[in-house]
């Protein structure tokens, strides 16, 4: 009985936890939708909102047109193993360029070839010949003749005794005339060609004929066996034949043929322009090989490695069914598309408006992302329409990409949206499969896993490895997967791996290359650059090292501090103790009014009057944004410097204005009613409130460095009790309103503060013979304590002498 009953409690109380577990879940996921409503409600009503619907809207219909205009095209590379079996939708008659192609070939080559004749080269032999019998009627022996004229015809006493008989009275005969007539148009009818000529007239084309251009106009069909070759040992026998044709007989034909033999010359030049033209003209007569391709044909399968002839066909049937295909077909594929990419818009901009206060709040970084968006998208579509044999390359690498650009401009959660809404739309765009979602996956993760922060040349080279390395293996992966595994498969997937691991290196140069550029359009500042400028010998730190030393020290000791509270809250840490090196530059220009400037003795506050000294405390910060602005200090930089008071009140001449307000309103001769006692609001720094986390640690920071000077004893207990302090009244103030602080945040931050500071004034070891803290003289003292103040620090009122000179003004002086 006593273990039932024990049963039954047990069973109940865990009954309870449970029920209240629900409940507290229900509770918490409750809250949880308010919050999104509210930030859903809040983003619709901003001032923004509008803009940002015409950027979203822009945005889709760019969109639209990138994806419906891709997937019309082919997208497959000739020679390429293809994941899939396409067939013929639609009926189309298409020109088979492949057979269209071998008709005009062959028709080129049965086009004679055309030569022109060299009249110039056989006028001066005919004439030669023709004129010889003149040349030689008064010549008695074979002395008597020139011996160019006995070489060119190898004259012998029997030829030259022949050539006289063809001479009457001294000129040559009419039948030597009409022999010498016949020879020049057998010339121009038989082509005589050097070797090279030849050779390429016997060996190219299938023509039978070539065509012989003898003068202006005149032309004519010749056996292509007909040609001569001058070189040939059969010219000889051509010759002869030619001189018997023309009637030349006995010893003048002898004379003839040693005069074509001694100098044998091409009568005929290959003229290949005009051989072109004729082939172009004749190919272009020739009709194109239509072939028609019924509905159901195979264009490919999976496994085939795609032919040119297949991809023309794939090609001209998207095109065909794009534009011959029913209404109803065309308007639900477009109409599907449109639907896809404004899901995915929404999807990005939703995402904008409920995580992305930086994005939404500026039109001009919801434009920046939209460009982004879209200009990958752009590129991966066309990269891959005009390269499809590299398409695992245009497919991944654009998206990694844009996951890259805005880790650098924004931070690793929205890298990792935007990549992921960015593949999904290359996917549709493209044609792609899970498996490329997949490899993008892997790659967009590698970037955002390693890229945190860029505070070295060296870290986007490392996210490059690491993304190469991912989506290598990625692809590596999915492609044996879902790709049929035949012959070549595996060599292709190797191939692919290498040329994605390559894209990887190449799109973490590119950004390398664009990052000052990147940071000016998206107004970022990059760890490399706050490396640069964290690095003393920076001209501005050196000026204030130099002019306001004490300044520099305190700086640095704020930076400490605030760097463990943003490392505390994963707040951007090096952006923080950059900020706080340059969060008080402006003290530079008037540094002994600033109590860690000073040295013991006069100080210079005593001898104005609250509101002077005012407007010389406050004009640090201005003086500061002056600065920053001619040294070209970042806009994220500068924001410490302008906010790092926001409006806190000036608290020491503040109680010091009223005092001596009420001091000079107990004055005998005073009138009650001429007494001006200061208003608070004039003895606040001007602000703005910090926006961001770093700068509402920085302000915290700041004031704490200087207020635990002033501890007596600056225990760890004492300590937390003043940072405790310094942050509830920051927050009472209404200083953290414009940034998203949460009160679990700022607890981290008082805690982390506490440890670092109580880590500065850790105890130490007493010699003997050394004045103990607060035994010894003033000298061994502290700063804080000989005496001296800081203006900016949160002190209690105090007294001042009857003597102390009256503020004169202190309104217009604090607005001045």
């Amino acid at each position: 009985m006593a273990r039932d009953s024990t049963k039954s409690v047990s069973r109940v109380e865990s009954l309870s936890r449970s029920v209240r577990s629900r409940r507290r879940d229900l509770a918490d996921r409750l809250l949880q939708e308010e919050g999104i409503k509210d930030r859903m409600i809040d983003a619709l009503t901003d001032r923004t909102a509008a803009w940002g619907l015409v950027v979203a809207v822009l945005f889709a219909v760019v969109c639209s047109a990138l994806v419906h205009t891709s997937r019309n095209q082919p997208l497959v590379a000739v020679g390429r193993i293809m994941d899939e079996t396409r067939l013929v939708r639609i009926p189309l008659s298409l020109e088979d360029r492949a057979q269209t192609q071998r008709v005009r070939a062959a028709v080129r080559d049965a086009t004679p070839r055309v030569y022109v004749a060299d009249l110039p080269t056989i006028e001066r032999v005919t004439q030669s010949i023709e004129f010889l019998p003149r040349a030689l009627a008064s010549a008695e022996d074979l002395e008597s003749v020139d011996a160019t004229i006995r070489r060119q015809f190898n004259l012998t006493p029997e030829l030259l005794a022949a050539v006289k008989a063809e001479a009457v009275e001294g000129e040559p005969s009419g039948a030597w005339i009409t022999k010498v007539r016949n020879l020049t148009a057998l010339l121009k009818r038989r082509p005589f060609l050097d070797q090279q000529t030849y050779q390429r007239s016997v060996q190219e084309g299938t023509h039978q004929t070539v065509r012989l251009v003898i003068g202006q106009g005149e032309s004519l069909q010749l056996y292509r066996g007909e040609v001569v070759n001058i070189d040939d040992r059969s010219l000889s026998d051509v010759v002869t034949i030619l001189a018997r044709e023309a009637g030349f007989t006995g010893q003048s034909r002898d004379l003839v043929v040693r005069r074509l033999l001694s100098e044998p010359r091409p009568t005929f030049t290959y003229d290949a322009a005009t051989t072109t033209k004729d082939q172009n003209e004749a190919a272009e007569s020739v009709a194109p090989v239509v072939v028609v391709s019924p509905v159901g044909q195979v264009i490919f399968q999976r496994g085939e490695r795609l032919t040119q002839a297949q991809a023309d066909l794939f090609s001209a049937e998207l095109s065909h069914y794009a534009s011959n295909a029913e209404f109803w077909q065309r308007w639900l594929r477009f109409t599907s598309v449109i639907t896809a990419v404004a899901a995915v818009t929404l999807a990005i901009s939703g995402y904008t408006v409920l995580f992305c206060p930086r994005i939404r709040s500026k039109v001009s970084r919801m434009v920046g992302v939209a460009l982004i968006l879209a200009g990958g998208l752009a590129a991966s579509c066309w990269l891959t329409a005009a390269m499809p044999q590299f398409r695992s390359v245009t497919t991944v690498t654009p998206t990694v990409f844009v996951a890259m650009l805005m880790c650098i401009a924004y931070d690793r959660r929205s890298a990792l949206a935007y990549g992921l809404l960015h593949g999904l739309l290359a996917c549709v765009a493209l044609r792609e499969s899970v498996g490329t979602m997949a490899v993008m996956i892997a790659g967009i993760s590698c970037v955002v896993w390693t890229l945190r922060e860029i505070r070295d040349r060296n870290s986007l080279f490392r996210t490059s490895i690491f993304a190469a390395v991912g989506v290598s293996s990625a692809t590596v992966i999915f492609s044996l997967i879902q790709r049929p595994l035949v012959d070549g498969t595996p060599i292709e997937v190797v191939t692919d791996a290498v040329l994605v691991a390559g894209g990887m290196v190449i799109a973490g140069g590119v950004a390398l290359f664009l990052l000052p550029l990147l940071e000016r359009a998206f107004n970022i500042t990059t760890g490399l650059t706050l490396m640069e400028l964290r690095d003393p010998k920076q001209p501005l730190l050196r000026e204030l090292q130099q002019r306001a030393p004490g300044t520099y020290n305190h700086s640095l000791s704020v930076a400490s501090i605030a760097e463990s509270a943003a490392q505390a809250i994963g707040a951007d840490s090096l952006l923080t103790y950059v900020g706080a090196l340059y969060h008080d530059v402006g003290k530079m220009n008037k540094p002994e009014y600033f109590v860690e400037n000073q040295h013991p003795g006069a100080n210079k506050h005593d001898k104005l009057n609250p509101a002077m000294s005012l407007l010389i405390i406050v004009g640090h910060v201005k003086d500061g944004m002056e600065l920053a602005r001619e040294f070209g200090l970042p806009r994220s930089l500068q924001h410490f410097i302008e906010a790092h008071h926001g409006t806190t009140l000036v608290e020491f001449f503040y109680h010091r204005a009223r005092q001596m307000a009420a001091h000079q309103g107990a004055r005998p001769e005073q009138e009650a009613d001429t007494v001006y006692l200061p208003d608070e609001f004039e003895y606040r720094y001007p602000g703005p409130r910090p926006r961001t986390k770093e700068c509402a640690i920085l302000m915290v920071a700041d004031a704490v460095e200087s207020a635990a000077r002033s501890l007596d004893d600056p225990n760890p207990g004492s300590i937390e009790k003043l940072v405790r302090a310094i942050a509830h009244k920051r927050l009472m103030d209404g200083q953290f309103d414009d940034c998203e602080l949460t009160l679990r945040e700022l607890n981290l931050i008082v805690e982390a503060i506490t440890r670092t500071v109580s880590s500065m004034y850790h105890g130490r070891i007493s010699y003997p013979g050394e004045p103990q803290r607060g035994e010894g003289p003033e000298d061994f003292a502290p700063a804080g304590e000989r005496g001296t103040f800081d203006p900016t620090a949160t002190q209690p009122p105090v007294s001042l002498p009857p003597s102390s000179p009256p503020p004169t003004h202190p309104q217009r002086l604090a607005r001045g």
